[in-house]
């Protein structure tokens, strides 16, 4: 069957200079990224080199300050740059979004001394990040998590584990939030932790349904000494801290959904039009229209829902609401579309000869990821109605 290629997403970009950047990422997602990634991700295999390209290319710091090897740009461009890496590979798109969640904390909190030693290898050095919330019995009750930070003097013992740590094992820093004071939310500090650290250590990565080319793994935190320089704002700030970081990242989450939609729906519209049955394509039948017609109107609907969020924070004006809205919609809307891109390839669309069914896996995990959609609705409803039990 002959390949159509999809049309490029028309997007409204604020400047010229936004428009050269999506033009080079999607020369990058073309020639280094999309050409490998069935096999690589059958194969289970993490793209190092390519986040190596991202950050020697400027990609890996994108929406942080250039003082610090950032790239200045506003989050509405950012997330469309993620949305064009997720829809060649989602390992990559969504791993740029947790390096970016994992230097949120000192990027924003940290002190001018940590963010000139540190924030230029981090944003454009070639380092890749790791965010360490999650424990194996704190999900989605983050403020019960048990690592524990002890201070010895003017360094910190940090003794748990972490779970569900994406490029866990193979980051080479670590945002950790550990217990200092208190149970609850007011008892957690932030941590900066080297992936070489003494008594960190990684368990072998979870076997996962889709994303197998990214690592998932449980993080161990055997006495690791950080010394107090690597404190990240102040003592019992790290909850506050982390839930500041995935308001932010719930908008890259919702704009790699966006990016796994696109690519199912390119894959379905490029199937349809020339798979023939009946003496014409497939594309010509009214209930199949719709249902390319409805994937489409999600998709955009998702996008705009995540730009108009992002163009809020680029302004400065709360967004916390709109984030888990984008984040709600795009990962439900990116589940439906790659079933339907399934089901319009029939029988080929549940074979790995076609990528549908590898979209279809991935989709699933964002509705997880960051925050599980049932706790996105928590949110919205806190934001319209107040906290549950006034």
């Amino acid at each position: 069957m002959p390949d159509r290629a999809p049309q490029p997403v028309d997007r409204q970009l604020p400047t010229d200079e936004a428009r050269d950047l999506i033009s080079l990422v999607r020369d990058i997602a073309q020639r280094e990224i999309a050409q490998k990634a069935a096999e690589e991700e059958d194969a289970g295999r993490f793209p190092r080199e390519v986040f190596t390209l991202l950050s020697e290319s400027g990609l890996l710091g994108l929406p942080y300050d250039s003082e610090y090897g950032g790239g200045d740009q506003p989050y509405e461009v950012y997330l469309q740059v993620l949305e064009e890496l997720a829809a060649a590979r989602l390992t990559v798109g969504l791993g740029v979004s947790v390096h970016t969640l994992a230097s949120y904390a000192l990027a924003t909190y940290g002190t001018k001394q940590q963010q000139v030693e540190h924030l230029p290898a981090m944003l454009g050095g070639g380092l890749l990040g790791a965010y360490c919330l999650s424990e194996p019995a704190s999900g989605s009750d983050a403020a019960s998590l048990r690592t524990k930070a002890v201070r010895e003097g003017d360094s910190w013992v940090i003794t748990g584990n972490k779970a569900w740590i994406t490029h866990g094992g193979i980051a080479d820093f670590y945002t950790v939030m550990a217990r200092t004071g208190e149970d609850g939310p007011r008892g957690i500090t932030a941590f900066l932790v080297p992936g070489d650290a003494q008594g960190l250590s990684a368990a072998v990565p979870e076997k996962k349904m889709g994303m197998k080319g990214s690592p998932t793994a449980q993080v161990h935190f055997d006495g690791v000494r950080v010394g107090d320089e690597r404190r990240i704002g102040d003592e019992g700030q790290g909850f506050a801290i982390a839930l500041a970081a995935l308001d932010s990242g719930r908008l890259g989450i919702a704009a790699c959904a966006i990016g796994v939609a696109q690519a199912a729906l390119d894959e379905a519209v490029g199937y349809a039009t020339e798979r023939r049955q009946f003496g014409k394509p497939i594309a010509d039948f009214q209930g199949l229209r719709f249902m390319l017609a409805d994937m489409a109107t999600q998709i955009e609907a998702g996008r705009a829902l995540y730009l108009a969020a992002a163009r809020l924070r680029d302004a400065g004006r709360p967004f916390a609401k709109q984030a888990a809205m984008a984040k709600l919609h795009c990962t439900d809307a990116a589940m439906r579309v790659t079933t339907d891109a399934v089901q319009v390839l029939g029988g080929y669309g549940y074979t790995a000869d076609f990528p549908a069914e590898r979209y279809m896996r991935e989709a699933k995990v964002l509705q997880i990821v960051e925050g599980t959609n049932q706790i996105q609705r928590m949110v919205i409803a806190r934001h319209l109605a107040g906290p549950e039990g006034r």
